[in-house]
């Protein structure tokens, strides 16, 4: 029987729904509905995602869409699913997984996935209640939409609601769910798991579909004799690389890169245990989970080759050809180091290369990490010294002030015969102001665990224009108080 919603009692969003992934077929997901919550409210909504969807200006106002944005009533024409995958965790082969407390409603007309997150049991949950926290919600909700300020591939939020309801982990919270948001929440994992089960077939109609949907280039390049699984495998390689060297130019931890959280369009998915960093340590660990450091900040762009080369082997069936599907992982060696040199050129208001660049962004690298600078921080004033000329601010954060000193004379050296002022709007423009700080975050929910939501609602118009100034708002982009070193994030994050 079709879970298709037809009911009486459905909510209509005022989308239209296409059959997009399902149309797979059983293969590859369980039809089901989401498990009800009782006493729905809002927590946090996006405007401008409820605007890339073509929701009407009042789509809030209805107590239908919050119920059933909050998996309470089913939605008119939707299909709602979970998907099966499998994967590698912490570099370990974890077997089928899938979407164990996410639940896709669909694909709008406008060719975006819109999914329930911690809307109950799938049959993926492993044991697990298929809920989310208000705690992690919140933090999905706010960096999805800051990725996006940030220009930062990603999936989308439209919107958090809560519910007393208990939920528990650690201690006992509140529930909540997240309306996530993306043209695909295909990821690695969903190949692997029909690789590692000999299925072929499934795991050509899997490539094939990506590739006639997101990559159609594929099928027509001339790239390695016309494999298309091969150029397929390339252009995930290259996304992938140039997704790393964006996290790593904005001081991005992810967490927990396993297989089942890449995206098969190299966008950034599933936030738990993230961070911005504070001080710039290239060895950070953001989650608690990771004792032995395998997805330190330093270690991410490495790990992500490493999760690739699993999605070649999960690949090799169809491209047939082992030396040419390592071959088509290649180009990422070149284009994570020119894509992160690219992006710190900009930082630093250069907008060509020239010899000398990378001695000059190592040097700062080397600086920060010595005296664990603040990276945003940092960043944001040089741009301000590039403006008005006055170092002191830049300096003094600082403790070595020869190494600095030595460091900016090269700097300036580059910059010599160049427009100051287009070099400063260029650093304005790659240097945010406010990034999401763990501290930030933290407040914000603590203020929502007692129904106080502004603070989700004045972090989200902050992180949607990052580089923006908004004036009144310096607080937001000061140093982190002594007590956000203390703040423990984990996989239940």
């Amino acid at each position: 029987m079709s879970l298709l919603a037809e009911d009486t009692e459905a909510a209509d969003l005022g989308l239209r729904w296409k059959p997009g992934f399902a149309a797979l077929g059983p293969a590859f997901f369980t039809e089901l509905r989401p498990t009800p919550l009782p006493g729905p409210y809002w927590v946090g909504r996006s405007e401008a995602v409820a605007r890339e969807l073509g929701l009407p200006t009042d789509w809030h106002e209805s107590k239908a869409t919050l119920a059933a944005l909050t998996g309470s009533m089913p939605v008119a024409g939707a299909r709602p699913i979970a998907t099966v995958y499998s994967g590698h965790q912490f570099g370990v082969w974890a077997g089928q997984l899938g979407d164990g407390r996410a639940i896709m409603l669909g694909e709008t007309e406008g060719g975006l996935e819109v999914q329930l997150k911690g809307a109950g049991r799938t049959p993926y949950s492993r044991g697990g209640d298929g809920r989310a926290v208000l705690r992690s919600s919140i933090r999905e909700f706010l960096c999805s939409e800051a990725m996006h300020g940030l220009g930062i591939p990603t999936t989308r939020a439209l919107c958090v609601t809560g519910s007393d309801a208990p939920v528990y982990r650690e201690e006992i919270e509140s529930a909540a769910v997240v309306t996530r948001v993306a043209p695909s929440f295909v990821r690695f994992g969903h190949f692997e798991h029909f690789a590692a089960n000999q299925r072929d077939e499934e795991l050509r109609a899997l490539a094939d579909y990506v590739i006639d949907r997101y990559y159609p280039a594929c099928r027509t390049t001339d790239r390695f004799d016309g494999n298309a699984y091969a150029a397929f495998l390339e252009a995930v390689s290259e996304r992938t690389a140039a997704l790393l060297a964006q996290w790593q130019s904005v001081g991005f931890c992810h967490g927990v890169m396993n297989t089942d959280n890449m995206s098969i369009l190299g966008l950034t998915i599933d936030y738990g245990p993230f961070q911005f960093l504070d001080g710039f340590d290239p060895r950070h660990i953001c989650n608690h989970s990771d004792t032995q450091g395998r997805y330190a900040f330093n270690q991410q762009p490495n790990v992500a080759y490493w999760n690739l080369f699993c999605l070649a082997q999960a690949l090799l069936p169809l491209i047939d050809d082992q030396e040419v599907a390592v071959a088509a992982l290649e180009s990422y060696k070149t284009v994570f180091p020119n894509e992160f040199e690219g992006r710190m050129r900009a930082k630093l208001g250069l907008t060509e290369a020239a010899e000398g660049d990378r001695p000059l962004i190592e040097g700062v690298l080397k600086l920060l990490a010595a005296g664990k600078v603040d990276y945003t921080i940092f960043w944001r004033r040089l741009s301000g010294y590039m403006a008005d000329g006055n170092v002191e601010p830049v300096r003094d954060l600082f403790l070595d002030r020869a190494g600095f000193d030595a460091w900016l004379l090269s700097f300036s050296q580059r910059h010599a015969g160049t427009d100051r002022a287009l070099a400063a709007e260029l650093m304005r423009r790659s240097n945010p102001k406010f990034v999401l700080r763990n501290h930030l975050g933290q407040q914000a929910i603590e203020a929502s665990q007692q129904k106080d939501h502004s603070g989700v609602a004045t972090l989200l118009a902050l992180l949607q224009t990052p580089f923006e100034e908004h004036p009144g708002a310096d607080a937001y982009a000061g140093f982190p108080p002594d007590w956000a070193s203390t703040i423990e994030i984990s996989c239940s994050s």
